[in-house]
């Protein structure tokens, strides 16, 4: 029953933001219409368009709260873990535990054992909009048969090193190419427009977020 509960509770969180803001009369009417025909792309769509009820009728679930712990190794080397969160009014794990290993490569005074941290985020931005994606064109009844993206970070370490107090720590630029195939060329665009107005990455990196260091300094 477990597992089969969490699928449904991941599910609403990301239900609200699959169907465009076309009012509501519209969007029920969408709803009825797409849950009775099969949508493509693996999206489990009975239970999205329920879970967009239940979150309407308890938006208190809505709330997450997700998790990493890191412990450094030696250099620039590090894990984190990525296993427990709240969600759904209540404590939740993943399957599993994740582990993601970063560090710096050779010319950036680290062992290269993993992706630096700012490669990390190119990797969210294009899994967030990819999930996006998928989710939005089945929700729409849009076929998908490919989906690929590319994404380039551009950065000045001067401001890392310290050298220049006008050039900024983090990327200048971020670029994201998306290539997708499958139906009409303008119902693709619509969907990757929809994922990037409702991707929370994509909110984080271009709207930024309040950030807060707590020390426990032995």
């Amino acid at each position: 029953m477990r597992g089969c509960a969490d699928a449904g509770l991941a599910a609403r969180i990301v239900a609200s933001y699959l169907t465009p803001h076309t009012g509501a009369a519209q969007t029920e009417e969408n709803l009825m219409t797409l849950t009775q025909q099969p949508i493509p792309n693996g999206v489990d769509t009975t239970t999205l368009f329920a879970t967009i009820d239940a979150v309407k009728q308890a938006p208190e679930m809505a709330k997450f709260q997700f998790r990493a712990t890191n412990r450094w190794i030696i250099g620039t080397h590090s894990e984190s873990t990525i296993h427990g969160f709240h969600g759904a009014l209540q404590e939740m794990v993943h399957e599993r535990p994740f582990n993601l290993t970063s560090d710096h490569p050779a010319v950036l005074v680290g062992q290269d054992r993993g992706p630096t941290p700012v490669e990390y985020l190119l990797h969210a931005i294009a899994a967030c909009l990819t999930a996006g994606i998928a989710n939005i064109a089945a929700a729409r009844g849009v076929n998908l048969t490919e989906v690929e993206s590319s994404v380039e970070g551009d950065i000045d370490i001067l401001g890392i090193l310290g050298l220049s107090d006008d050039v900024r720590n983090g990327y200048q630029s971020i670029t994201v190419g998306i290539r997708l195939r499958g139906d009409d060329p303008e119902k693709l665009r619509g969907v990757v427009e929809q994922s990037r107005r409702r991707s929370a990455v994509y909110d984080v990196l271009t709207n930024g977020v309040p950030v807060t260091i707590a020390v426990d300094a032995g």
